[in-house]
């Protein structure tokens, strides 16, 4: 289970969110919704541990998640717009992440990007948006994460790339217990 108490999170004067708590269940799909620049991403970004929040904790499966390295190996963020080198290449960044994620799947690394039609041989950097997104889809996927954090998950996807992201969500919820985390500023896509 995920659970926030009290999170406060500021910017200088600027308050992001304040005092906020929350329960997420395991095994969960839950819909983080709200306008551009209501503190979506930061929260997700509180969670992940890239942000320390000024008040408040966060704890995954009754463990604190700042500077804890075995509980934050079960979490997979993948944010709006994730960075990769212009060299960088969908076979190198497997090489990475397996070298982080110890259970990485190969094999569902392959499946997927053969169903959303992506060569993991080429350039990131010569890829659409939606092709980018679908490769570190993914990538979330292969690396087997417990908690997988999805910011503007739908974002650039096509109709047939958005349904068979569902799937698979709903696949490895059922399956694996999986809890999701996703963000949108489109109340629609979260109600399906």
């Amino acid at each position: 289970m995920l659970e926030i108490n009290n999170l406060t999170k500021r910017f200088d004067k600027f308050v992001v969110f304040d005092n906020i708590s929350l329960k997420i269940a395991d095994g969960s799909i839950f819909g983080l919704v709200g306008i551009n620049g209501a503190g979506k991403s930061t929260l997700l970004r509180c969670i992940a541990g890239v942000y320390h929040p000024e008040q408040g904790e966060i704890f995954f499966n009754s463990q604190p998640i700042y500077e804890n390295i075995a509980v934050k190996k079960d979490f997979f963020f993948l944010p709006d717009e994730p960075y990769a080198s212009v060299y960088m290449t969908g076979k190198k960044l497997e090489s990475i992440y397996s070298s982080y994620y110890h259970e990485f799947d190969y094999s569902l690394y392959d499946e997927i990007l053969k169903m959303f039609q992506i060569d993991k041989n080429k350039k990131i950097n010569t890829f659409s948006k939606g092709m980018k997104r679908r490769l570190y889809l993914a990538l979330a996927f292969a690396c087997k994460p417990k908690l997988l954090m999805l910011d503007e998950a739908f974002d650039g996807l096509d109709p047939l790339a958005r349904l068979e992201l569902k799937k698979i969500l709903i696949k490895k919820v059922e399956e694996d217990n999986l809890t999701v985390i996703i963000s949108s500023h489109s109340l629609r896509e979260l109600e399906d």
